[in-house]
């Protein structure tokens, strides 16, 4: 993983193609320590209950993004998970989570005519 993502303050989780985590950022390690064991090398679907569970079988068979905004704790968080390739090929998934204000402005960026 970059040094630049272990660091700053988002969850970076990085799959193969089976669902196996190969990387984990600072901040995504830290958010689920409560686990009491490295989540790396364990299997996405095994963290996972119903109906994620089956959500990200299918995701790992269609390769398609997946985004969404979650609350948790009084929390905020923007998921967004992506596939990613090696040499043309699926390779897995890279997720981001990050906090995000509840109220936030939203721009709507016009092309020049």
């Amino acid at each position: 993983m970059l040094d630049y993502f272990q660091q700053a303050p988002i969850s970076v989780t990085i799959c193969d193609k089976n669902g196996k985590i190969l990387e984990m950022s600072d901040k995504a390690v830290t958010t689920f320590v409560k686990d009491g064991k490295s989540l790396i090398g364990q299997s996405l679907l095994d963290c996972h209950p119903e109906p994620a569970r089956s959500k990200l079988v299918a995701m790992l068979h269609d390769h398609n993004v997946n985004a969404y905004t979650i609350e948790k704790n009084g929390v905020k968080k923007l998921i967004y998970q992506m596939p990613w390739y090696e040499d043309g090929e699926f390779a897995g998934y890279i997720e981001l989570s990050m906090e995000i204000p509840f109220e936030m402005p939203h721009f709507v960026r016009m092309p020049k005519q």
